[in-house]
């Protein structure tokens, strides 16, 4: 057997899929294998997040049915520093609002923007617990705080902070219009201390609030994850087929260059789905 007869026997035997690991195709090799690793982990992520997504709607769910209690019951059975696990809880407390509000702008809802407004509750221990009495839309004026002892009903939530890329309101200026209930910069305007979490009023004195809409209770949608998930498995699929493809490919050409360096007729390939000058 001559050189050149042994060099094509070696293509389209055995060593055919010598070039397989070339440095080049090595490199090939690694990088599918690195897309496909990395798209199927985004897919598990994903589903990971529609589980912590569905346990937090349920949590969420779970608060917002409980029944209505005192405020000061419900914080005194709630450890230090775990005020958090109470959102969305209902919750009744007395107070008398402090002639002081505040206007948070640009928020709007059910389609409409708007503003909120925000008291100030003093409690029986001298503390004060922010209220969010209401969205009014549009440029509607916001209605006068009550005057004298009020009982409040409303949904316990927990400060808001600013995110990063949004602006803060600064605590350092006597505020009136804020972007937001930040707790830790509202408490800079008053002389005494504030509590760790506000409330979404749903009615004062047993009655909705005059002039003012509910806060809207959060959407508890599962939101896009499995949709993203299922995305991120297909397109590990095709980029795990086109792996495969491109091998074939490559050992179908270098069969036929084999085969017309032995004098031999190229093996006829199949008519391709799509006409090549389509692709």
């Amino acid at each position: 057997m001559n050189g050149r007869t042994a060099a094509v026997g070696d293509t389209v035997g055995g060593g055919m899929y010598r070039f397989l690991f070339q440095p080049k195709w090595l490199a090939f090799h690694a990088l599918c294998a690195a897309v496909i690793v990395a798209m199927i982990n985004l897919g598990f992520w994903q589903i990971r997040r529609l589980e912590e997504k569905r346990t937090f709607n349920d949590n969420v769910r779970a608060a917002a049915d409980a029944p209505v209690t005192t405020y000061d019951d419900l914080l005194s059975t709630t450890p230090d520093g775990a005020a958090d696990d109470l959102q969305y809880r209902r919750v009744e407390v007395t107070g008398t609002y402090l002639p002081r509000e505040f206007e948070v702008v640009n928020v709007s809802q059910g389609g409409q923007s708007g503003h909120d407004q925000v008291g100030a509750l003093q409690l029986a221990d001298g503390t004060l617990l922010l209220v969010n009495r209401g969205f009014a839309p549009g440029l509607a004026a916001l209605p006068e705080l009550p005057e004298g002892e009020v009982t409040v009903v409303g949904r316990i939530r927990r400060s808001q902070e600013a995110r990063r890329g949004q602006v803060a309101d600064d605590g350092t200026q006597q505020l009136t219009e804020i972007r937001r209930v930040d707790i830790d910069v509202l408490s800079t305007q008053f002389d005494r201390p504030v509590q760790p979490v506000y409330l979404d009023a749903l009615q004062e004195d047993g009655a909705p609030i005059s002039g003012l809409i509910p806060i809207a209770f959060p959407s508890l949608n599962e939101g896009p994850h499995l949709s993203y998930s299922i995305q991120w498995f297909v397109f590990s699929a095709f980029v795990a087929g086109g792996w495969v493809l491109a091998i074939r490919k490559s050992i179908s050409d270098r069969a036929e260059a084999a085969a017309e360096a032995a004098g031999r007729p190229p093996t006829k390939r199949k008519k391709p789905l799509i006409p090549e000058q389509y692709l």
